[in-house]
């Protein structure tokens, strides 16, 4: 075909629909971008490569999910038992 991947990996767009995104792979049928909004999307490259740009931005930072620690659950006090359900 003789497409040149106009965008390498890791190379940040900007996308007329999705927004900014980074390159995760490009090659001459496909070209998969995870958008900051959107998530991961797969492009048929000759299609999609004229809707985006390059951008300058800084790729943003992997922002991992934080924990919170758990919290004990009180412990519940044992549940009186009446004499004369005993036979007592």
């Amino acid at each position: 075909m003789g497409i040149r991947t106009a965008f390498p990996q890791g190379a940040q767009i900007e996308h007329l629909k999705f927004g900014f995104g980074t390159v995760l792979s490009c090659n001459e049928e496909h070209i998969v971008i995870k958008f900051d909004d959107f998530g991961e999307k797969k492009f048929l490259t000759q299609i999609v490569v004229t809707a985006m740009k390059k951008s300058d931005r800084q790729p943003p930072v992997e922002k991992r999910a934080r924990r919170k620690p758990k919290v004990a659950a009180p412990a519940a006090a044992p549940a009186a038992v009446p004499a004369a359900a005993t036979g007592q």
